[in-house]
């Protein structure tokens, strides 16, 4: 296969977009959703992956975290992972990280970005069907469980655990 066969077949594919979050939490188990101000509803810190310059999941949830809320907190472990489809777009393989609890002193060093969000929010697990649109709510509450359990991540579609899946 020439370069030039390989570049067209390349193109070809399909394409799946992919961004990665960060769950925070304060010492009440509070979770911090920011909320954006181009779409309904709340997210966790967090955004496009951008693949196209080699950035990893990781990279992306910690530099996302640092532009949107201005804490360059390396994530920790994986929470999810989430197949999430969705209308007039392609699917987005989502990545859920656990950022750990904050303390008083990161919390009063936020800094929201404000040519895409309007404000933060510590919020309850009770609270968060009410914050988060569509799968992203789920998906959420999945990261919260495997943290709770101790358990490795979990595999979601559309915010739901996979078929099989344990847990």
């Amino acid at each position: 296969m020439t370069t030039s066969d390989y570049a067209t077949y390349i193109a070809g594919l399909p394409r799946v977009l992919a961004g990665a979050a960060t769950l925070f939490r304060d010492e009440r188990g509070r979770v911090l959703l920011v909320e954006p101000n181009y779409r309904e509803g709340w997210a966790l810190p967090g955004g496009t992956i951008e693949s196209d310059d080699g950035e990893t999941p990781r990279e992306a949830a910690r530099r996302e975290t640092a532009e949107e809320i201005g804490l360059d907190l390396a994530p920790g472990r994986l929470l999810a992972v989430d197949w999430a489809r969705g209308a007039n777009r392609p699917p987005v393989v989502a990545y859920v990280y656990d950022g750990g609890v904050l303390d008083r002193e990161q919390f009063d060093a936020i800094r929201i970005q404000e040519d895409e969000l309007l404000s933060w929010r510590l919020v309850d697990s009770a609270g968060l069907p009410g914050h988060l649109l569509g799968s992203l709510g789920p998906r959420v509450a999945a990261a919260l469980e495997v943290l709770d359990s101790g358990a490795g991540a979990v595999e979601l579609e559309d915010g739901v655990r996979v078929p099989g899946e344990a847990g």
